[in-house]
């Protein structure tokens, strides 16, 4: 009788073909630069999963490698065939040996080679490039209409007079071109890793009429919009740019972060020295998994955590008085 692989070989064989594994195991997501996006291990819808579909074969960052930013889970891809068949290992690595041996990946018809993932950090920096002050536009019209126009001389935030949406496979039309607000995402040492784009309508007063007005360019995972503060041990983070906003409208000594999600929000990263941390959620389910996800990570590293709370779905819905 041959000898079978051990789990390890396995694991790196199914590395070797993530795409094909993402298309078939969590079907339900997308492709997004150099990741695999989907709600969770269970195939869900969302986003907050992310499976690495390039990389070394080992070592740091390598192919097949998966984290849920909302619950903080992680492992290989032999991990998501286990969890979705009970954690029951002799099912997971039959079904594995099964999937390794098709003569034919999942999509039989797709027979190309996989282009390689496009790294769209560069793309978001050139934007911002073209991004210019807010005053005088349609995106300070838009901060002034949401209560936040303190915001409008913040260096994070640009405005794009001709921002190009491309619609997506579910929901196709002609490209068009429409105001932005751009949002400036950085990691902890300042760099440009990606931009949130906002497209506003044309005078400003609220968002486009898209299917999806609001998304990112570039490298958003662990890193965030942030707005300075003269305090450098305490931050507020929160998810969307508006709601973290209103917040600092009224505490601008301390720096504010935008994680522009909730399941980025779990999974951003924190600055060496900080000593006090306000999770300002959103007021659903999303919003109250992400904080808690952050505050575990926070309090693991010795970091007091508070939250704070709207009355309604966010910050810029209210003029709450948050509570910790």
């Amino acid at each position: 009788m041959p000898t079978l692989p051990p789990a390890s070989d396995i694991a790196a064989q199914l590395a070797n073909n993530v795409e094909w594994f993402c298309r078939r195991y969590l079907s339900n997501g997308y492709r997004s630069g150099r990741y695999w996006c989907v709600g969770d291990v269970f195939n869900a819808q969302g986003g907050s999963l992310y499976v690495r579909l390039t990389g070394p074969a080992s070592g740091k960052g390598r192919r097949g490698k998966w984290q849920d930013a909302a619950t903080g889970e992680h492992g290989d891809l032999l991990d998501v065939i286990r969890l979705q068949r009970g954690e029951d290992w002799r099912d997971a690595l039959a079904e594995a040996r099964a999937f390794l041996s098709l003569p034919e990946p999942p999509e039989p018809e797709r027979r190309e080679a996989l282009p390689p993932a496009r790294d769209t950090t560069e793309s978001a920096q050139r934007m911002l490039r073209y991004g210019r002050p807010l005053a005088g536009t349609p995106a300070e019209a838009y901060l002034r209409s949401r209560g936040i126009e303190h915001a409008a001389s913040l260096s994070a935030l640009r405005f794009h007079p001709r921002c190009l949406y491309r619609p997506s496979r579910k929901h196709p039309g002609p490209d068009t071109w429409h105001p932005a607000l751009l949002a400036t995402v950085t990691d902890l040492e300042g760099g440009v890793t990606a931009v949130g784009r906002t497209w506003l309508a044309p005078d400003g007063r609220g968002k486009a009429d898209l299917p999806k007005p609001r998304r990112v360019l570039g490298n958003l995972l662990g890193h965030g919009v942030r707005f300075p503060g003269t305090v450098s041990d305490v931050m507020v983070a929160g998810e969307g740019v508006e709601s973290v906003l209103s917040v600092h409208r009224l505490m601008r000594s301390v720096p504010h972060v935008a994680a522009l999600s909730a399941g980025h929000l779990a999974a951003l990263n924190l600055p060496a020295g900080l000593r006090q941390l306000y999770i300002a959620r959103d007021a659903d389910e999303a919003g109250e998994r992400g904080a808690w996800t952050l505050r575990r990570r926070a309090e693991a590293q010795g970091i007091l955590v508070g939250e704070l709370v709207p009355r309604e779905d966010d910050f810029n819905r209210c003029q709450a008085t948050p509570g910790t």
